[in-house]
């Protein structure tokens, strides 16, 4: 009987950004379902400043593109 490995989350549902207020890098779930264009409010996990998130999806197998702006 083989041994099934586990799903593991594949790249392009992760993507990351420089928290613009304490430098830290953080790794957040993608959802293209959004839309190819999302933009959104989160808040940094290390210093819990709010973050304005943006991403850009582009065709299949492309890594998107993340970045933040402080709010």
């Amino acid at each position: 009987m083989k041994k099934r490995k586990k799903k593991s989350r594949r790249a392009v549902d992760e993507g990351s950004y420089i928290c613009p207020t304490c430098g830290e890098q953080i790794v957040i779930p993608l959802d293209p379902s959004g839309g190819s264009e999302q933009r959104f409010v989160e808040d940094c996990p290390v210093c819990c400043n709010p973050n304005v998130i943006q991403v850009e999806f582009f065709g299949v197998g492309e890594p998107a593109r993340v970045w933040a702006e402080a709010e």
